[in-house]
């Protein structure tokens, strides 16, 4: 028998089942219905449903028969006019029967304080998210199992040493089966410390053009949880807003072929089963977000990166610190790394679960199609997402809501991420104010330096009239000066003011000194810029025509007190005839 596909509708009178039956004999067909029981029946498509509130037969039911879309259109009356029925579709869940719903597990955990099933749980209760704490006892859980556990519930143990060639790709974690979960979490810790870089860090806090587009994005629950506030606006049952919520027919074609299964899980079990359901959720509102809804080849390794659950069979007892996990790995391993986008998947999260199962069990279902066409993830499937879809369908929207009002209660702080974020961007900000007064100082130079040019220039033509005028009013006075130079330094010549000392090898220059007196009183050496900006010319000279070191001195009358341009003669000069 094929299970037909199938969608339930309703109005406040009718529920309205449609069936898919291509290629069936509409002549040879049967309907069944009373309660919450449904049957459908033609040669090959059998279909039973539990539905979720009962049906009544009293003559105003109807039924139709599409021959170009080959579809059974049945509409059945409300035993309780104007009634909500919800859950229709959690279609898993309604194909199970009734009984496998009601009926106890046939195996019972002996001593335990509390077990339940996520389809029977007590509506009224008032869920505790902290876990009960237990003195530490050492090696206590290795002496019960040799092996430890992970998976959904932490039901599966052994799967590591049947694939570990092909799961050795998919999680970070060596060797889960024979590794304690406190062991996991001090290598994540130092995994995560070691990854962590700075640069990679601080580019996407002073660049974040991209990363500011992404927060722009508005994923597919942005416009259903705002048609949701205004509908609370308005005063409406909250029990309508699961229609804003639909399925496209490739996801429902997904849950049909789900296996009904009831899980036998104690107080921790399902604690944990919802602490993981938020890590998987806040790695997958990152992924949606920065690829804009459009999924690629890196799709299936951010989602199963960013999740400790995924990637490190990691178990939580508060949801602060999947926060604080969740945070150090945005930072450590994706393309965008950004506090920004930590705070917006948190917010994501809490408006994902404020919205239902239905929104939850959409997003669940997407991770499962990633993991699913991706090779080496599909065993998380398995492990994780496919038990998750179906027991989703189970859990009470009451207890997501006080998980989201749990989520939305805990703080999370840059410093809480334990990566020294505030001391970094600090320093980053403090180093990038240092290079902008220096940028700012060598902008004033470069304006200054070529305003002093034309000063040294008329500077240097003053100092050139002056030593000409000089020369050339006392013959007998230049005569005497000519002969002493010649006995002192076979260069002659007037030079910088002061005995600065000039060196020239190979064409280079080196002042040595630049202390002078006139009248016996000390003199100010003149500028760099000055003396260096005068001789320029006369030192390339000299460098091309010597090749020995050379010493240029002041003539000993330097009455005018200006500085004077160097003049060079050359030291093989013979005695006039």
């Amino acid at each position: 028998m094929l299970t037909p596909a199938f969608d339930l509708s309703q109005d406040p009178d009718f529920l309205t089942v449609a069936i898919r039956v291509p290629y069936a004999r509409v002549s040879e067909f049967d309907v069944y219905f009373e309660g919450v029981d449904f049957k459908f029946y033609a040669k090959p498509y059998f279909l039973r449903l539990t539905l979720p509130g009962r049906v009544v037969e009293n003559g105003s039911e109807q039924g139709s028969y599409d021959t170009d879309k080959g579809i059974f259109t049945i509409r059945l009356p409300k035993e309780t006019p104007g009634q909500h029925f919800e859950g229709l579709n959690m279609l898993t869940a309604l194909l199970a029967p009734r009984k496998s719903r009601t009926a106890k597990p046939l195996v019972e955990e002996i001593g335990a304080s509390e077990v339940s099933e996520g389809g029977v749980e007590d509506e009224d209760e008032e869920f505790d998210w902290e876990i009960e704490q237990s003195p530490y006892e050492e090696a206590s859980e290795s002496a019960l199992s040799p092996q430890y556990h992970y998976g959904f519930g932490n039901l599966r143990s052994g799967v590591f040493q049947r694939l570990q060639d092909e799961l050795s790709d998919v999680i970070d974690i060596k060797d889960p089966d024979f590794t304690p979960a406190t062991e996991r979490r001090q290598k994540r810790l130092a995994a995560e410390l070691a990854k962590f870089d700075p640069d990679h860090y601080l580019a996407d806090f002073f660049e974040d053009e991209a990363v500011e587009q992404v927060l722009k994005y508005n994923p597919w629950w942005s416009d259903i949880y705002s048609e949701m506030m205004a509908s609370l606006g308005k005063s409406q049952e909250q029990e309508n807003h699961a229609a804003l919520v639909s399925f496209s027919e490739e996801e429902k074609y997904q849950l049909r072929k789900f296996v009904n299964k009831s899980y036998l899980l104690d107080k921790r079990a399902h604690c944990q089963v919802y602490y993981s359901l938020i890590d998987i959720l806040l790695a997958y509102c990152y992924e949606t977000r920065v690829t804009e809804g459009e999924k690629n080849v890196e799709s299936a390794w951010n989602i199963r990166k960013l999740s400790p659950t995924l990637c490190w069979f990691e178990t939580w007892t508060n949801v602060h610190e999947i926060l604080v996990s969740f945070g150090r790995r945005v930072l450590c391993y994706p393309l965008y790394r950004h506090f920004k986008l930590v705070m917006k998947a948190y917010r994501d999260t809490i408006k994902i679960l404020q919205l239902g199962k239905s929104a939850v069990l959409k997003c669940l279902l997407d991770v499962h199609k990633i993991f699913q066409e991706n090779d080496p993830a599909y065993i998380l499937n398995d492990l994780y997402i496919s038990d998750y879809c179906v027991w989703i369908q189970k859990a009470k929207s009451k207890k997501l809501a006080a998980l989201a009002e749990a989520l939305k209660e805990v703080p999370l702080t840059k410093a809480q991420l334990g990566l020294d974020l505030e001391e970094l961007e600090a320093a980053a900000l403090l180093v990038q104010e240092e290079e902008t007064v220096l940028k700012a100082a060598r902008s004033i130079s470069r304006q200054q330096t070529p305003s002093s040019s034309p000063e040294t220039s008329d500077f240097e033509e003053s100092d050139s009239t002056t030593s000409s005028e000089t020369e050339g009013s006392d013959s007998e006075r230049g005569e005497l000066t000519e002969s002493e130079s010649e006995t002192a330094d076979p260069l002659r010549g007037p030079s910088l003011e002061g005995s600065s000392t000039l060196l020239i090898v190979d064409g280079g220059v080196c002042r040595n000194s630049a202390t002078a007196t006139s009248n016996g009183s000390p003199r100010k050496p003149p500028s760099s810029s000055q003396a260096l900006g005068g001789s320029g010319p006369l030192i390339e000279e000299l460098g091309e025509h010597l090749n020995s070191t050379v010493q240029v001195s002041e003539p000993e009358d330097s009455a005018t007190g200006s500085h004077s341009s160097v003049r060079a003669r050359d030291d093989q000069q013979t005695p006039s005839d």
